[in-house]
């Protein structure tokens, strides 16, 4: 299963090859470790008939399931390369659909059995899901395993099951063109890198990204003419939105996603490590604690606007400070937040981290913030303070030095 924009022959990630960890090793045991997130218990409250979801003559259990797990329907996003376990069913007409909030993302594939479906797990990374979409009278959410690994498990994830996005260069009937790009994204990748192979709706000026772009039959992947793709904000003339939940896949979200799919893998990584390993990583604290305060992510060349309601939706989440600020703010003017610092620092995978882990991570971040290091030195002294601040108000778990 390949949730997300994954290809099985590329194993290289954005930083290089990581080290795999064991997934059955004793500390961990992956296959026989029973799952404890968002879409787990959801499952246990749809087996024990606590809970049921209704059926769409369109859709299937597509939205009663986000309703369920609580993510946006205007977080949708469109990709219509061929990546998935369910490629012969999807084309540029017919993209298959992701939705996602900050700990789960849901697949949909119209003309598909089944609805894909990925949850951050605190102790197994990440979780995968099937939900079948025939009717039936007791719907169930059923866990899978070493199929999904075999995408979703290796040095792309940074060596522990994981998700990734990744941009290629697509033909017209979605299939990647080499040699070419293919490449893995996030937060730090440049602007006109990211998306091929998606849809990408929203303004954003003269930048240009590789979103909506398609390569004529022939044509070596160095031709795709991104800007044909540019500033698109109606994707009726490429796909018929109306068989979609939301007409729109917002560039907002997809940059909101890229942020959360390398977090999420160096969340697992910093607690599949400790646990092996029985010490600290330290040279990967010096890694996640940067990409936590958003080092390294490129300033947007203008502005980022996007088609639907999810920049709203999305600001309107998470917990606040006391004087009403929040990670879940965004920017879009310079950069993806108002106050670079990832909200991710809240998930269940943050919160359940070893404790030395936890202890040495909020150290580093400390000193980020208080100008003693440099993974915060792109960050003004105001910036730093009103991190800090946030944390202090909204984090009961900080050490005392804070």
């Amino acid at each position: 299963m390949a949730l997300l924009a994954v290809l099985a022959w590329s194993q290289q990630s954005h930083d290089g090859l990581a080290r795999v960890l064991d997934a059955e090793h004793r500390a961990i045991q992956y296959s026989k470790t029973p799952a404890s997130n968002r879409v787990s218990r959801l499952a246990g409250k749809l087996a024990d008939g606590q809970s049921t979801l209704r059926y769409d003559r369109d859709h299937g259990y597509l939205p009663s399931l986000l309703a369920s797990l609580d993510v946006p329907v205007s977080s949708q996003t469109l990709v219509f390369s061929k990546t998935s376990f369910q490629a012969a069913l999807i084309f540029p007409r017919l993209p298959r659909a992701i939705y996602h909030n900050e700990d789960t993302y849901v697949g949909f594939v119209r003309g598909g059995d089944v609805l894909e479906v990925v949850a951050l797990d605190p102790k197994l990374g990440v979780a995968f899901y099937t939900l079948d979409q025939g009717e039936s009278e007791q719907p169930r959410l059923r866990q899978r395993g070493d199929e999904c690994l075999q995408c979703h498990y290796g040095a792309a994830t940074g060596g522990v099951p994981g998700i990734l996005v990744r941009s290629v260069s697509p033909d017209r009937l979605g299939r990647p063109v080499f040699p070419g790009v293919s490449r893995i994204t996030d937060h730090r990748s440049p602007f006109s890198e990211r998306w091929g192979g998606w849809y990408a709706t929203g303004t954003h000026g003269k930048a240009r990204h590789m979103g909506n772009a398609l390569l004529e039959k022939g044509e070596p992947a160095a031709s795709l003419d991104t800007s044909r793709g540019s500033n698109i904000t109606d994707l009726q003339p490429f796909v018929d939105a109306g068989a979609y939940l939301a007409p729109s896949s917002d560039i907002p979200s997809l940059m909101v996603m890229e942020h959360q799919t390398r977090m999420t893998n160096l969340l697992t990584q910093a607690s599949w490590s400790y646990r092996i390993d029985g010490a600290v990583d330290g040279p990967l604290v010096e890694e996640l604690v940067p990409y936590m305060l958003f080092a390294a992510e490129p300033k947007l060349e203008e502005p980022v606007k996007g088609a639907s309601s999810y920049a709203r939706d999305f600001s309107r989440r998470g917990v606040r400070d006391k004087k009403g600020r929040s990670f879940w703010q965004l920017d879009l003017s310079r950069r993806l937040l108002k106050y670079p610092c990832s909200y991710l620092i809240y998930s269940e995978a943050f919160d359940q981290l070893p404790q030395p882990v936890k202890d040495a991570v909020y150290a580093r971040m400390s000193d980020a913030l208080l100008a003693k290091n440099q993974d915060a030195a792109h960050l003004s002294a105001t910036e730093r303070q009103a991190i800090r601040e946030i944390l202090i108000d909204t984090k009961r778990d900080l050490p005392t030095p804070w």
